[in-house]
């Protein structure tokens, strides 16, 4: 359930995401459409008390047999709860057939996705309803969900959707490999990361690479610039929502960490290396078939590796800190999917309750969690001992990250996530080595940024 966002460099991790360009045109369609078009019932009753039989439709972009089963079976839980709800799940639904349903008429109760960078969009437009009544009227503690995780389900004063499980980020590393090249522990430093690399990384008579100790190009698998700016403790957007990439240090200091490492790889070397990695999401992944000693990677790559019954002896670590800010080793990224009942829903009084249900029902999260090997997203599930993933030493670095208060996020944002895209594209010149000024070429996306946040609104 991971969803990677951004531009060339920031591409989808494991489910289909629509450009961004289109997110902003379905969020205009949309306003537009509010703007002409009658919403849902008032949802200011929850309707606790409300017992009729209905039936309600939830609509999420799962697919695999497993996966469907898992969520059915937690549906069969809330259906046990309230048994005068019964949930029509339709499973493998995309962002686009959401849009097209609301402007249609036709949406479901509830809805979920895998891209938090449409939260921005949907929230302004009233895609998507404010849920802040029905949280104020069931005394929903918020306080159980991270304050970064809250900052990509909400935007412009409205909580238009709910997180309902996430994905955390942390560095894997080959245990066989490490031993080889006579290293005992992983790196807790960007610098120590930088030099385990170097001692890690094998190259062929030709000189091409045969091993590579971590992999620097921005990219490449989940190496991401999302992933890598919070060991510096990066913030893309401002407090008042302007973008930070050329005001915040910390993105020049982790793009000439990067450069120097892609440097002194050889940047073709590595776009060479990086095009004979095998499939990210299939066994023939080169952390797991040993090609990668090092890598930037989710939670869910455990369950990858014993789904694909690889053969490796590794172990995962929180990410390295940059050198200097020793308080940022323990934190890291966090994104995750969103859950919300778009306009036009029928039943929102039931909508809600399955929400509730879903994003907060400690056994709800615990199960789905365990399931699909992903991370709950509240406290009270993150530490209940019904969690078999905390009992699971390579994912304890993961729960140890959504923890972290200094864990960071990409923020919602007006413009579907643009300030990213542009950033790539920017990141794209920068580590083949076209960009000859770095902090003018960061100025220059902030600019860029500011138009695309400005039009978004």
């Amino acid at each position: 359930m991971s969803e990677s966002r951004g531009g060339p460099v920031t591409r989808t991790a494991r489910r289909p995401r629509r450009t961004v360009a289109a997110s902003l045109l379905a969020a205009t369609a949309l306003l537009a459409a509010a703007c002409t078009t009658g919403g849902a019932a008032s949802k200011a009753d929850t309707g606790a008390d409300d017992t009729t039989p209905v039936t309600i439709t939830f609509w999420h972009g799962l697919s695999s047999p497993h996966e469907i089963a898992s969520v059915n079976a937690v549906l069969a839980k809330f259906h046990k709860k309230y048994p005068y709800i019964t949930v029509k799940a339709v499973a493998a639904q995309t962002d686009d057939k959401v849009n097209q349903a609301i402007r249609g008429g036709t949406a479901p109760d509830v809805a979920s996705s895998f891209n938090a960078a449409n939260v921005g969009g949907w929230c302004t437009s009233g895609a998507f309803q404010d849920l802040t009544p029905d949280i104020k009227a069931d005394h929903v503690d918020m306080s159980q969900i991270p304050k970064a995780v809250q900052s990509y389900t909400a935007f412009g004063g409205k909580r238009c959707t709910m997180p309902w499980l996430a994905d955390t980020f942390g560095l894997y590393y080959n245990k066989k490999l490490f031993a080889q090249a006579g290293i005992s522990a992983p790196p807790k430093t960007m610098s120590e990361l930088a030099a385990d690399t170097k001692k890690l990384t094998t190259f062929n008579t030709d000189g091409s690479i045969k091993t590579a100790g971590f992999m620097p190009y921005l990219g490449a698998y989940e190496m991401l610039t999302e992933h890598l700016v919070p060991s510096w403790g990066g913030k893309w957007l401002t407090a008042d929502g302007q973008s930070n990439v050329g005001g915040d240090p910390a993105f020049a200091q982790a793009l000439t960490w990067q450069k120097s490492l892609v440097d002194w790889f050889g940047a073709k070397k590595l776009v060479t290396f990086k095009a004979g990695m095998g499939d990210e999401f299939s066994a023939q992944n080169a952390f797991e078939t040993g090609k990668l000693a090092m890598m930037v990677d989710g939670e869910w790559r455990n369950s990858f590796i014993k789904s694909d019954k690889a053969d490796i002896d590794y172990g995962t670590a929180v990410m390295p800190a940059a050198d200097g800010k020793s308080q940022l080793y323990g934190a890291g990224y966090v994104g995750g999917n969103v859950i919300g009942m778009p306009r036009g829903a029928k039943h929102p009084g039931a909508a809600w309750k399955l929400i509730k249900f879903l994003t907060t029902d400690t056994d709800a999260l615990t199960t789905l969690a365990d399931a699909i090997g992903n991370v709950p997203t509240t406290k009270a599930a993150l530490d209940s001992p019904a969690l078999g993933l905390s009992k699971d030493p390579h994912f304890a670095p993961f729960l140890q990250v959504f923890k972290n208060p200094l864990t960071t996020t990409t923020p919602a944002s007006a413009d579907g996530g643009a300030y990213l895209t542009n950033f790539g594209h920017f990141v794209e010149k920068w580590q083949s080595g076209s960009v000859s000024d770095l902090k003018a070429g960061l100025a220059a996306v902030d600019k860029q940024n500011n138009a695309a946040l400005k039009l978004g609104q």
